[in-house]
């Protein structure tokens, strides 16, 4: 296939090392104006016409800069900014724009796992689902966490900073709650999705728990993940979750 990729960052660098060795050609890459250097393009209209997949790998804002031109264009869409649709006007947006362009936006599943049980066991329905995110201190910093917690002095004892629906939690840390709203989509919706986001200094990874209830029985998920290492902000099962989505996308058999 013949990919763009929104971004330069970590994730995006992991993705597209991963995306070449599986024999897929970066044909651009997208940033913002200011960000312009030979090689890149600050926008849609300036792609390539034959690119098959535009892969976003820079987060909310990115989404929401390139996203509509991109679906409204043709271009099918592969993201990991999945908070961004907790904004209903937004997710309509970009609902309208691929129905308008005839392409589609694909959710990569990002750093939480089970959410194909949480998509089938709502057949059933679903009653209930929890999500509770778990980080370091450190990985806190630059959300409103650190104006609830002295994230740099805690010792001891875990503390709740963050209460509440999946979707306020998306729209109150658009860099830290990718995970709530993956859940929420996949399962009850935002706003019926239980979050809670903790900050501990007991641990060193980023732990992921979900728990949910319905007609076909209960089950808790639990998955303590790492980030890579050119970034400890990023999340190392984020990016691989796009090559996954990636190989998939590429496959005649789908699972």
């Amino acid at each position: 296939m013949k990919l763009a990729i929104i971004g330069r960052g970590a994730i995006a660098q992991y993705v597209a090392r991963h995306a070449v060795e599986r024999g897929h050609e970066i044909a651009s890459t997208i940033v913002r104006p200011e960000k312009v250097a030979p090689g890149y393009v600050a926008s849609i209209a300036d792609l390539p016409d034959d690119i098959d997949l535009i892969i976003d790998c820079a987060g909310h804002a990115a989404l929401r800069q390139f996203g509509p031109d991109a679906l409204r264009a043709g271009y099918d869409v592969l993201t990991v900014s999945i908070g961004a649709l907790a904004d209903p006007a937004f997710e309509q947006e970009l609902s309208d724009a691929g129905t308008q362009g005839g392409a589609s936006l694909t959710l990569a599943s990002g750093a939480i796992g089970s959410l194909d049980t949480l998509r089938s066991a709502r057949v059933g329905p679903l009653n209930s689902v929890r999500y509770i995110g778990r980080k370091p201190p450190k990985g806190w910093i630059g959300s409103p966490a650190e104006q609830r917690i002295d994230l740099a002095k805690m010792t001891g004892a875990a503390q709740t900073h963050f209460t509440g629906s999946a979707r306020d939690a998306a729209l109150e840390y658009p860099k830290n709650a990718n995970v709530a709203a993956a859940v929420a989509l996949a399962g009850i919706g935002m706003d019926k999705t239980e979050v809670e986001l903790i900050a501990d200094p007991n641990v060193s990874e980023n732990i992921h728990e979900v728990h949910a209830e319905g007609a076909f029985g209960h089950f808790s998920f639990r998955i303590a993940g790492k980030s890579l290492p050119e970034n400890p902000r990023s999340s190392a099962l984020a990016a691989m979750s796009v090559i996954g989505a990636l190989d998939t996308l590429a496959s005649v058999i789908r699972f």
